[in-house]
């Protein structure tokens, strides 16, 4: 199913055609790492009765590592990562209840602040846009925000917010350096605004229109600036509602009727870049924990530009196998790419709506990150690949964690243009740092 409205508005970037990488009629493809282990036998079960008795078996550990250096101060699960804008600086959050400051430039990465005043697990960071204040939060439903001190070698907490039983999501404005919205677990949706004098914390809303988990949160709109604040939530009740973070006011509220009466657990959100909307600032694409995929435009009352179940599940499947975990827009080409709990990638056209390419990974997808022509997607199964958007060419593989990869972050290091840096949060409790090709 295609639309109009949307399609009239998708382009690419100057003087380069669609027809250049994708023609109208090409069969969609499917891509299956080449590089992969190999898959255990189907007779695992059958070869252990060939042991002895007197002998253990043996367990062999895949130490294959391309990595150029590592984070090991965790000592659990890493859930979280980001990146200061200006500073070759990360934070990482994990299930130890602690969030570390390192840096992302020097091999081994150095330490550069610690906070160990949450009493849950760290699921949620971010710098603000100015990079003047990070903020971070924790089962517990805790927020911390800390401000850079002597141009960001120091951190001092400088406000603290306890407003719901667990944070969901948590997001910094990535235009208005003071501003950041978070959902929790009760449905509610919240936005502050930092005083850039001495850290404390103004209420712009609160808001309780969903009724279930609110599952992830996006700004639109970012060309608006502090004119209009403006924000796109979803809830596990099938909900999507649109937000005036100033006022409170509801932009628009999707609900089951709005898409053909389909239960739609949202759990994942992406806003397309302007550059393939014609300017328009809030399409937004939300995806299901069933497979439900919806094309939303939250400037027109949230009309549904598309609407679909991304895959046919199979018999052997299990039913999160469907789960759209992770959406992510191309800037540059009319690409939109989603990934599953059933490990694959499918690449859109959004032009048509076609699935272009089918890439196949032998575990569940956490998450997608478009990389000026690349694409790239971590998986439970420990790796990041990376893969050409337009060819669908492997181009490498990041490996060297023995457990799954739960987020990662490119980095561009301002003194080199051309060195791309992945960085990855490690269920191990390793963040490990990789040199990715251009």
């Amino acid at each position: 199913m295609s639309s109009n409205e949307l399609d009239n508005t998708q382009q690419l970037g100057e003087n380069e055609p669609i027809e250049e990488f994708i023609s109208t009629d090409e069969v969609a493809q499917e891509v299956i790492p080449t590089n992969d282990d190999e898959q255990p036998d189907d007779n695992d079960d059958d070869m252990q009765d060939d042991i002895p008795m007197d002998e253990d078996p043996t367990i062999e550990i895949d130490m294959s590592n391309n990595s150029v250096t590592y984070f090991d101060k965790h000592t659990d699960s890493v859930f979280t990562l980001a990146h200061h804008p200006n500073l070759p600086l990360v934070v990482s959050g994990g299930a130890d209840n602690v969030a570390n400051l390192w840096t992302s430039h020097s091999h081994p990465p150095k330490m550069a602040g610690t906070i160990t005043t949450h009493t849950e697990s760290v699921i949620c960071s971010s710098f603000t846009a100015d990079g003047k204040f990070l903020i971070t939060a924790d089962m517990n439903g805790k927020i911390l925000v800390h401000a850079g001190l002597k141009g960001g070698s120091q951190w001092k907490l400088v406000a603290e917010l306890a407003e719901v039983e667990e944070v969901v999501w948590l997001k910094a404005h990535p235009k208005v350096p003071s501003i950041f919205a978070f959902g929790a677990i009760d449905g509610s949706v919240w936005c502050y605004q930092i005083s850039e004098q001495d850290g404390s914390l103004d209420q712009l809303m609160s808001g309780f229109v969903h009724t279930q988990d609110c599952t992830m949160g996006e700004f639109i709109n970012l060309d608006k600036g502090e004119e209009a604040v403006e924000l796109v939530t979803c809830s596990a009740d099938s909900s999507v509602v649109g937000w005036n973070c100033y006022t409170g006011q509801q932009l628009f509220k999707l609900t089951q009727a709005e898409i053909k009466g389909l239960e739609a657990p949202w759990v994942s959100l992406a806003v397309a870049p302007s550059s393939l909307t014609n300017g328009n600032f809030g399409i937004v694409a939300a995806g299901s924990n069933n497979g439900v995929l919806a094309i939303i435009n939250a400037n027109n009352n949230g009309v549904v530009l598309h609407l679909e179940t991304v895959v046919e599940l199979k018999d052997d499947q299990e039913e999160l196998d469907a789960s759209i975990e992770s959406i992510c827009w191309s800037p540059k080409y009319p690409l939109m790419a989603v990934g599953l709990v059933g490990g694959q990638i499918l690449l859109y056209d959004t032009n048509s709506w076609r699935v272009r390419r089918r890439f196949v990974l032998e575990d569940s997808i956490t998450k997608l990150i478009f990389d000026n022509d690349d694409i790239f997607a971590s998986c439970i199964n420990g790796k990041v690949y990376q893969y050409d958007a337009k060819t669908g060419n492997e181009k490498f593989i990041c490996v060297g964690h023995n457990m799954g990869v739960l987020d990662f972050i490119i980095v561009h290091p301002k003194d080199n243009s051309q060195l791309r840096r992945v960085i990855t949060a490690g269920d191990e409790g390793v963040s490990l740092v990789f040199e990715v090709p251009n």
